[in-house]
C-alpha cells in the first residue's frame, strides 16, 4: 500500500488584507507595522521556505514549500492546509507528527507574532487545545489495508463511501482517502473544503462552551443574595472582564456569516467537488442555521452581563451615597465642636493643653471616619434580581 500524502490545517477569520501581509512576511521578512525586525527575519527564518507563489482559485492564496518536504496553502480567509509529501506507511505517525510540529511549533508562532498589534484573542480562545483532523491519501490501497490504518489510529469508524473513483473512511480525527483514478487537485479540494466546515462548526461549539462557562460566572457573581460593601468594587471588576470577552468573541462571531456564504458558493460552483460534498453530506444551511443559533445565544449573554453590571453599579451607587451620609455626619460633629466653641468663648489657647484638645479632636473625628466605613465596608447589600428556570443549551 502506498501513502502518498498526509494533510492537516485549520481556519481562523482573515482577509485578503492580512494574506497580503502574510505575503510580504514570508517573501522578504517585512512588516509595515512597528514589529521587531531580528524577531521576523528568525520566525521567517524558521520556516525553512523554497518557492513561494501568489494565486486565485475562488480566493486568492499564498502556497509555498520548504526544505522538510511540507507545502503550505493559506488562502484569504484564513483556511491554512499543509502537506505532508514525504511519508509512508511505516513511518505514518512520524509523518503525522513531523507535519502537525511544524504547524504548531513554526507557522503559528510565526503568524501569532505577526498579527500580535490589534484586538486581542481572548484568553477562552487562546487557551483552547486544537484538535487537527489528519487526512491520509492512500492510492489503490484494499479494503483490509484500509481497515489496517483505521484500527492503528481510532477505535470507532464514523462512516464510510465507495464509488469507482475513490473511498472514504472516517474515523473521529482521522479521513482516510483512497485515491483509484481521481486526480490529486480534486481530492485537495475536498480536503480544504473539509477543514473549512470542520474548523467553522468546531468554533460553533467552542463559542457555545464559551457561552456556557460565562453565563455560570455570572451566574456566580449574581448568586450572592447579599454581598458586603468591600466585595462591590471585586465583583464588578469581574464582570467588566466578562463584558471585555464578550465583546470580543462577539465581534468574531459576526464575522463568521459572510465566510460560509463564500465558501458555499464556490464549492457549488466546482463540479467536480460536488461528489465529494455529497459524500460527507454538506449541509450549508444547516451550519448558518448553527451560526444564527449561537448569535442569538451571545446576545442573551450581552445582554444578562450587562443587566448584571447595572444591578452592581445601582449597589456601587448606593454605597457612595450611604457614604456621603456617614461624611456628612463627621463633617456635623466637627462644626458643631467649633460653634461650641465660637459662643462659649472657652476655645483653648495655644497651649500644651490646646494642642492635646485639637489633637484629640481630631483623633475624633479619624475615628468616627473609620468606624462608619468598617460599618458600611462590612455592610451587605441586596442583590434583587429575578430568577429563571434553566433551560437546556
Amino acid at each position: 500500500m502506498k501513502i502518498s500524502n498526509v494533510y492537516v490545517g485549520g481556519w481562523f477569520q482573515r482577509t485578503m488584507l492580512q494574506l497580503s501581509e502574510i505575503y510580504d512576511f514570508l517573501r522578504d521578512a517585512k512588516s509595515q507595522l512597528n514589529l521587531n525586525q531580528k524577531k521576523l527575519a528568525e520566525f521567517q527564518k524558521n520556516l525553512e521556505i523554497g518557492k513561494i507563489d501568489y494565486g486565485v482559485s475562488g480566493e486568492e492564496y499564498i502556497e509555498f514549500t520548504t526544505a522538510l518536504d511540507i507545502r503550505v496553502k493559506i488562502f484569504e480567509d484564513g483556511l491554512i492546509v499543509l502537506n505532508n509529501e514525504r511519508v509512508s506507511e511505516d513511518t505514518l505517525n512520524a509523518d503525522i507528527n513531523r507535519v502537525t510540529d511544524y504547524y504548531e511549533k513554526r507557522l503559528s508562532p510565526a503568524f501569532s507574532y505577526l498579527f500580535s498589534l490589534g484586538a486581542p484573542v481572548p484568553k477562552e480562545l487562546a487557551s483552547i487545545e486544537t484538535i487537527y483532523p489528519y487526512f491520509i491519501v492512500c492510492d489503490n490501497a484494499t479494503s483490509e489495508e484500509m481497515n489496517s490504518l483505521l484500527t492503528r489510529t481510532e477505535k470507532q469508524k464514523y462512516f464510510e463511501f465507495e464509488n469507482p473513483k475513490y473511498t472514504v473512511l472516517r474515523g473521529d480525527k482521522y479521513y482516510f482517502i483512497n485515491n483509484l483514478k481521481q486526480s490529486n487537485e480534486n481530492i485537495e479540494r475536498y480536503i480544504e473544503e473539509q477543514i473549512f466546515i470542520r474548523e467553522f462548526k468546531g468554533q460553533l461549539h467552542r463559542y457555545l462552551n464559551i457561552h456556557r462557562i460565562i453565563w455560570e460566572k455570572i451566574d456566580a457573581v449574581k448568586e450572592n443574595a447579599n454581598v458586603k460593601g468591600s466585595e462591590i468594587v471585586k465583583f464588578t471588576s469581574k464582570l467588566e472582564g466578562y463584558a471585555k470577552t464578550i465583546n470580543l468573541i462577539d465581534g468574531r462571531i459576526n464575522q463568521m456569516g459572510t465566510y460560509i456564504s463564500t465558501r458555499e458558493k464556490i464549492a457549488k460552483s466546482d463540479t467536480e467537488l460536488a461528489e465529494f460534498l455529497a459524500i460527507s453530506g454538506y449541509r450549508y444551511e444547516t451550519l448558518r442555521d448553527t451560526l444564527d443559533y449561537i448569535k442569538y445565544l451571545w446576545s442573551m449573554t450581552k445582554n444578562y452581563v450587562s443587566a448584571a453590571q447595572k444591578l452592581f453599579d445601582g449597589i456601587k451607587s448606593d454605597v457612595t451615597s450611604k457614604s456621603v451620609d456617614s461624611l456628612t455626619i463627621v463633617t456635623s460633629m466637627s462644626a458643631g465642636a467649633a460653634l461650641l466653641d465660637l459662643f462659649t468663648g472657652s476655645a483653648p489657647t495655644f497651649t500644651a493643653f490646646g494642642f492635646i484638645y485639637f489633637f484629640a479632636l481630631a483623633l475624633l473625628g479619624w475615628g468616627a471616619t473609620k468606624i462608619l466605613n468598617i460599618v458600611a465596608n462590612r455592610r451587605k447589600y441586596e442583590v434583587s434580581d429575578i430568577e429563571y428556570e434553566k433551560d437546556i443549551k
